[in-house]
């Protein structure tokens, strides 16, 4: 069998290796694994022997998936928020501004880079630094369970807002406007009933996934085909769908696939230029400059009355450098605007960026709870309504997560127990529909630490099942009880062993392991309903001869 297709024209499978090492010892060091993989397109790099351009074609795809599955999960009432809109835009502004300020300072440090860059170097140096990475944030926000977030919510929506302006800005440097075909791509609006027709005929194997790719790639081809950007198309056909009940599905059976697909952007970066002292120390002076802009957002979130919770969170995942800032210095570097070193040094200084954020998203919980007295100074006195505490109204029995298995624990619960159990979800599309049905469910998220506080002071639930789809999240919620001091019960779903035993050492003293019990449910459930289908009369039957 000829492997030579799975090297993509890189010689030998080296990067996959070195890809996969640096990622395990990432893990391994408790940061995401994609800071193993810039540091390992660093190493690629210095070897000189990769192909860069086959990298940047599996780059492309990943972002394109990326955008589509965010699309998937994108709720466009959120943008029109002013806690998005107005903060992105004010945010961009002053930031800009102010950065563009540090970056002329810099000028008289004394490091040749700086000796070229004059006052609209230096501005557009600071709108690239400007933007945060939506590939960074969302696979955070992935991994720990918090894209239906407020704050994950919020930060996302500012990063599409960020996105529309890399692309008018891309638009106008590079003297490339939409051509005049570009309003058929309106005529993908009235294809919505169609696509959720196939969507709810396709089944749920391998068409699902095909037609995902088929969505994503050809929407961001049809963009592309009118002179607008390719990612943008991706988005509108995953929008386009989002409300349909497969969405979700759709979205999980494509993470594998975006995921493979985006180590190659992240060892793109590795491979953009050369490393030289100089770049190396213009690197380190930008990436503290992200303070500045994690500042600024803090500020404008408490001022736009968000809790200082949501503020803080919501700011952690923002505190990183964009791919998109690459693309927009690529383009200044063509045009003779900047040298070809700067692009360089943003792609360390984004990795840096990303280790930084990394450690700060890994303890951001504890960074708001053990110092929760001091971020609370800069809240509001109102607040906006959907980040308010919720009030469990005297409830005994909490179920935390309504998904499938929520749902049915919930529903059991009360069967035996009346009013006196509640549902909690994180997601206001998934809260709004289960109070459809009847069912008492209220948003709220349940790794708050001040909700739990609240929680306790109350003194009334004795009972917390967490019916969680991830056990990252299950881990956290249980830290948060811990240091509210709850002295209730505590149950968890967990999918493997080893989540298991973590949840058991965490404090939950009753684990359901779904994959290995459900054969044992489903064994009682057909005992059952044989025992009741041999307890009915059935027909008399015919005396034998």
């Amino acid at each position: 069998m000829d492997f030579e297709w799975v090297a993509i024209n890189l010689g030998d499978v080296t990067w996959i290796a070195l890809a996969f090492g640096m990622g395990l010892a990432a893990r391994l060091a408790g940061l995401p694994p994609l800071v193993g993989y810039l540091a390992a397109g660093f190493l690629l790099s210095l070897q000189g022997n990769a192909d860069s351009t086959a990298l940047q074609k599996l780059a492309d795809l990943g972002i394109t998936l990326l955008l589509f599955t965010v699309g998937l999960k994108l709720n466009l009432r959120t943008l029109a928020r002013p806690q998005v809109w107005a903060v992105a835009g004010v945010h961009m502004a002053v930031a800009t501004a102010v950065l563009g300020l540090a970056v002329l300072l810099l000028t008289y440090a004394g490091i040749a880079l700086f000796d070229a860059v004059d006052l609209r170097g230096a501005f557009l140096i600071a709108f690239a630094l400007s933007f945060s990475s939506t590939v960074f944030v969302v696979k955070v926000l992935e991994e720990r369970g918090e894209m239906a977030s407020l704050h994950g919510r919020i930060a996302v929506g500012i990063l599409l807002m960020q996105d529309v302006a890399a692309v008018v800005f891309l638009a106008l440097a590079t003297e490339q406007t939409p051509t005049y075909w570009a309003f058929l791509v309106l005529l993908a609006l009235p294809l919505r009933p169609l696509l959720n027709l196939l969507l709810a005929r396709i089944g749920h194997g391998e068409l699902l996934v095909l037609f995902g790719f088929l969505l994503a790639v050809g929407g961001a081809q049809l963009f592309e085909l009118v002179g607008l950007k390719g990612d943008l198309g991706a988005l509108l056909l995953g929008i386009l769908i989002a409300s349909h009940v497969k969405a979700e599905e759709m979205a999980k059976a494509m993470l594998g696939f975006k995921d493979l697909f985006l180590l190659g952007f992240f060892l793109s970066i590795g491979l953009s230029g050369q490393l030289s002292l100089d770049v190396l120390w213009l690197a380190l002076l930008l990436t503290p400059l992200v303070l500045l802009k994690s500042a600024l957002f803090f500020t404008l979130f408490t001022r736009f009355r968000l809790r200082a919770r949501t503020s803080l969170l919501a700011t952690i995942n923002l505190s990183n450098y964009s791919e998109f800032g690459l693309i927009v210095l690529t383009v200044c570097v063509a045009n003779g605007w900047l040298s070809a070193d700067w692009l360089f040094a943003l792609a360390i200084a984004l990795s840096f960026s990303f280790v930084l954020a990394a450690l700060l998203n890994k303890a951001s919980h504890p960074i708001y709870t053990r110092h929760r007295t001091f971020w609370r100074r800069f809240q509001a006195d109102t607040l906006i309504a959907d980040d308010r505490l919720l009030d469990l109204g005297g409830a005994r029995i909490a179920v935390i997560g309504m998904g499938g298995v929520g749902t049915g624990t919930y529903d059991t619960m009360r069967e035996q127990f009346g009013e006196t159990v509640v549902g909690v979800d994180i997601d206001p599309v998934t809260v709004a529909n289960q109070q459809a049905t009847g069912r008492q469910v209220l948003r709220g998220d349940p790794s708050d630490a001040d909700f739990w506080d609240r929680v306790q002071a109350s003194h009334t639930v004795n009972l917390v099942m967490l019916a969680l789809p991830r056990a990252t999240l299950s881990l956290a919620v249980l830290e948060r009880l811990q240091e509210a001091g709850f002295m209730g019960e505590v149950a968890a779903t967990a999918r493997f062993p080893d989540e298991v035993e973590a949840l058991q050492e965490a404090g939950a003293r009753t684990v359901f392991n779904l994959y290995n019990e459900a054969g044992v449910g489903f064994a009682t459930h057909v005992c059952d309903a044989l025992n009741d289908i041999s307890s009915t009369p059935g027909p008399a039957q015919p005396a034998s001869t």
